[in-house]
């Protein structure tokens, strides 16, 4: 089929450049304390509340440095603003008694949850290393590096190999179950790979670079289904699959559990498997990997995500389903619709097969008609099946631009590549 890439690539260089740009430039940072506020409300006004997560704050570090990366700051605007969110950082979230980061703080930098989560601390060695890459700054580095020898030393599991993810205060283990302190996911994982993927570029450390690989090889082998070739979510220290169960800290802490045993075993994310599967080949050409050991890995997820997590009728991308079989949770959350469309591009430029570009163009519709709040600028975060919203805050404790943002600029980026006939079709 024929493949018209340009009217695409003219709505997401609109959105990004008139839309959503814009939004941010005058959003986010907190004239009184210092840092960042990140509640919205559906007109992008500030809610009221204040504190501030860890996570967040990474993940805001990266955006704006992201953003200045990519030639997008001429004034200077998102770079100051990471700065300011650095600063905050270390005055703040950093542990000067046990060191790490700690998860949560009231707006004027109290601490309120003071625990070491590692997937906090993944995004702060990505925010980190994208702000040196971005500024030349080399105590971000340092301190991204810092970080990344923090969680050597004390989450490593030398034994199963992999990281412990939940740590109280003085870096002793949560306790199991709802704290996390017995559990391995998929979600942080991915995370780390993405993490130290970044800091090995900007850093090129020989070390980083093993460990990058490393968790490469553990999540192909050993937290992927070995038939479907789909991502497990949760598992015990030995990798043992687990009900995937909400965590009382993290993302999704803030909904209540369907079932209080956790999501079915015969359960897969969507939206997590496609990002895995283009930020697995970001990984791979950065750390000058041959493709042949994970092309096939690469291509189930895809092959999955395009079967199952598709609304080919409706349009856009499902949450939650078995490994093999129809979808399960069908409602569409703003992150698995921006992870979708960048996978998608990949997938095409990396299989040439119509039925990619098809899943783009389908996911990249229901994005532009239904989830682009196109008045204010951001992305409403989750719909039903039927495509009707049903929250419609622009930013909350979870919810900022890290997915948005990072969607757009690498769509743009894609789309123009294929485009112009610049991108590397095949595997090798």
């Amino acid at each position: 089929m024929k493949r018209d890439y340009l009217p695409y690539l003219k709505e997401v260089r609109y959105h990004l450049h008139e839309e959503l740009l814009p939004y941010w430039k005058v959003r986010g940072i907190d004239d009184q304390f210092g840092g960042f506020l990140t509640f919205f409300d559906r007109d992008g006004k500030p809610t009221g509340e204040t504190t501030k997560n860890l996570l967040a704050h990474a993940r805001l570090i990266y955006t704006c440095s992201a953003i200045s990366r990519a030639g997008y700051d001429r004034d200077g605007t998102f770079l100051k603003k990471a700065r300011s969110g650095i600063d905050f950082l270390v005055n703040h979230f950093w542990d000067k008694s046990h060191e790490g980061w700690y998860w949560m703080l009231e707006r004027d930098g109290t601490p309120i949850d003071r625990k070491k989560i590692i997937y906090g601390h993944s995004f702060v060695i990505y925010g980190l290393s994208e702000f040196f890459m971005a500024s030349g700054d080399v105590e971000s580095l340092k301190l991204a590096e810092k970080t990344f020898n923090l969680i050597q030393m004390y989450a490593a599991d030398n034994l199963y190999g992999g990281y412990y993810e939940f740590f109280e205060e003085d870096w002793q283990h949560c306790q199991p179950g709802i704290y996390g302190g017995d559990r391995k996911s998929l979600d942080v994982h991915m995370h780390l790979m993405e993490a130290l993927t970044n800091l090995y570029e900007a850093s090129r450390s020989n070390l980083v670079s093993r460990r990058a690989i490393e968790l490469i090889n553990l999540i192909q082998n050993k937290m992927l289904h070995p038939e479907y070739g789909t991502g497990i979510a949760q598992f015990a220290a030995d990798f043992t699959p687990k009900r995937a169960i909400i965590f009382k800290n993290v993302w999704g802490s803030d909904r209540p559990p369907e079932d209080p045993e956790g999501r079915p075993l015969d359960n897969t994310s969507y939206g997590h498997n496609v990002e895995l599967a283009w930020l697995l080949n970001h990984s791979i050409e950065t750390l000058g990997l041959s493709k042949t050991n994970y092309v096939d890995t690469i291509r189930k997820l895809y092959e999955h995500f395009v079967t199952y997590g598709i609304d080919w009728e409706c349009g856009g991308v499902y949450c939650e389903g078995p490994h093999k079989g129809e979808a399960r949770e069908k409602n569409k959350e703003f992150w698995q619709q921006a992870e979708g469309l960048v996978g998608m591009l990949d997938a095409t430029a990396m299989f040439d097969d119509d039925k990619y570009w098809l899943a783009y163009c389908n996911v990249h519709r229901f994005v532009f008609d239904y989830v682009i709040n196109h008045n204010v600028g951001e992305w409403f975060p989750l719909f039903n099946e039927k495509n009707e919203l049903l929250w419609d805050y622009m930013g909350s404790a979870w919810k900022i631009n890290y997915h948005t943002v990072r969607s757009m600029l690498e769509c743009e980026r894609r789309l123009t590549e294929l485009s112009e006939g610049n991108h590397k079709l095949g595997t090798n």
